[in-house]
This record gives C-alpha cells, sequence and structure tokens, in this order.
C-alpha cells in the first residue's frame, strides 16, 4: 500500500490482557483500523473494554472471523499455540496474512530487527516467545561479532502477573521454540531457554540475561554490534535496555538485559506481553507498507 491507501483493516483473537494492550496499540496507529476484538467469553474484561472503547467484538471465536472474513485484511492471533494450529487451517485457505503470537512456531520466524524483510510474501509469521524477542536480536548480534558460538543459554525472568493461563500452558512450547530460533538465528551449536515466573509484589520488571561460549577475535566487535541492535530494537521497544554490558571470562559472554512496558494498557513491568505487542506491531506496519 502506498500513503495514499487505506489503512489495512486488522482483527484481534484473543481478549485476554495481551490482546487489549494490542489493542491500544492497533488504535495509536496511523497505518492500521481496528475491525473487530474477537474472544471466547462474551462477559470478559477484556470484550468490555474494547466494547466501551467503540470496537465491534464477537465471543464467537473463529467462527466469527470465518463469517466475516472480507471485512479485514490481518489478523492477530494471541490465543494459544494449539489453537492457532487450526486456526491457520482458515487464514491459510482464506489467504489471510496471519501474525502469531504464540509459540506454535508454524510461520516464517520473526524478529523485527533482525529479518523483516523477510516476511514480504509470506502468509502466516510467527513471533516466538516475548523471550525470544528479547533474547535473539542480541543473540543475533553476538553471531555477528564471533567465529562460532558452541553454547548458547537465555534465561528470561518475568513476573507472575504478567503470565496469564496461556502462557503457564504453553511453557514446554516456550521452551523448545525459543531454542529452536536461537538455533537458526545464530547457528549456536546449542541452546538453551528457561523461563521463570516471579511471584514477588509488586510485580518485577522482565529481564534476560544471555550466556554464551563463544570463540572471537575481538571483543570490541562484540560490545559495538550489541550497541547497535539495542538501537535498533529500541526504535520499535522504547522500554528495551541493556542494563549488564557484556562480561568476558575465557571465552565465555554474559549479558542482560530488561524490558519495560509503554503502559498503553499493561502495567510497565509487562515488558514480556509488550515486546512481543511491539513486535506485532512492526511486523503489521511493514506488511501494510509492502503491500501494493
Amino acid at each position: 500500500m502506498n500513503a495514499d491507501s487505506h489503512p489495512a483493516r486488522v482483527a484481534i483473537l484473543g481478549s485476554g490482557s495481551i490482546g487489549i494492550d494490542l489493542m491500544f496499540k492497533v488504535l495509536a496507529s496511523k497505518n492500521l483500523q481496528l475491525a473487530f476484538v474477537v474472544g471466547r467469553n462474551q462477559h470478559s474484561d477484556g470484550l468490555g473494554i474494547a466494547r466501551s472503547a467503540g470496537i465491534e467484538t464477537s465471543s464467537d471465536g473463529i467462527e466469527f472471523l470465518k463469517d466475516n472474513a472480507q471485512h479485514f485484511d490481518m489478523v492477530f492471533d494471541a490465543t494459544s499455540a494449539a489453537a492457532h494450529v487450526v486456526h491457520n487451517d482458515f487464514f491459510e485457505k482464506s489467504g489471510t496474512f496471519a501474525i502469531d503470537l504464540t509459540p506454535a512456531k508454524l510461520g516464517t520466524l520473526c524478529v523485527p530487527s533482525i529479518n523483516l524483510q523477510n516476511i514480504k510474501n509470506t502468509q502466516n509469521v510467527n513471533l516466538i516467545t516475548c523471550g525470544g524477542q528479547a533474547s535473539l536480536p542480541l543473540a543475533y548480534a553476538l553471531s555477528q561479532a564471533v567465529q562460532t558460538i558452541d553454547y548458547l543459554e537465555v534465561v528470561s525472568t518475568i513476573s507472575s502477573r504478567s503470565a496469564g493461563i496461556a502462557t503457564r500452558e504453553n511453557i514446554n512450547e516456550y521452551m523448545t521454540t525459543t531454542e529452536y530460533a536461537l538455533g537458526l538465528f545464530t547457528g549456536a551449536r546449542q541452546t538453551k531457554a528457561v523461563l521463570n515466573i516471579n511471584p514477588a509484589d509488586p510485580g518485577i520488571c522482565m529481564q534476560t540475561t544471555l550466556y554464551a561460549r563463544a570463540t572471537y577475535q575481538d571483543f570490541s566487535l562484540v560490545e559495538q554490534r550489541l550497541e547497535q541492535m539495542v538501537r535498533n530494537v529500541q526504535s520499535y521497544v522504547p522500554g528495551y535496555q541493556l542494563v549488564l554490558q557484556p562480561m568476558e571470562n575465557n571465552g565465555c559472554i554474559t549479558l542482560s538485559l530488561t524490558v519495560h512496558g509503554s503502559g498503553d494498557y499493561l502495567p510497565s513491568y509487562a515488558g514480556n506481553l509488550d515486546i512481543i505487542n511491539c513486535a506485532a506491531i512492526a511486523v503489521a506496519e511493514h506488511k501494510y507498507a509492502s503491500i501494493g
């Protein structure tokens, strides 16, 4: 679409906290027009908030989208990995561009700061996991500055308050999808992903630590690549911040980052949800710009 085109019509499937935060991000976009917010419970808080914002809602889930396929151009699926597998059967048959916020790992895996240009001709874009969106930019930057990565481990800690039912039910998919993406984007010979859900009150901000055993010649190049990547991510995730500068010790590199949410709907400590929603908007905006 060019500058004279109409905004892309968007449907959000999933009316939990992540779907409603995404709703406010879509409403703030000049290139996206929110058509529907769709859930499964007509009495849910999320659908109530959407209705109060003047958005058309439905509690009929995917069946509503099937009946209204001609009224939206793309869909954000913020349900669960198992549900997305079922949903995408319809999205694929109808030619609907789907942005998957679950760890279903069906479509093209995307981290906007790494491979946004690769989604132009794909029908389904998978945003991996929140930990993946946080760690992969720096893991990829690291891989570009070293010769080999023998082992790569990422440990993400999130607040219990920002870990909903879908997150807890998809823990296994979270691990396997994040580990797969780490290997895919970095070429690391062995990968490991860990997710800690912290019950502290008040809620703690998302923090992710990367640990790598690597072969490298110029550690200053590692620092430069990481610094540039942080700036790249901050262009679409303002709360992304490196809090522990990379440290080296006998071929081992350690660094840590935090993600503060933008507060569109969720509290600022829910950076894990904010970063995947910001990535979703970046993908949708890029798709809008590439159409026509």
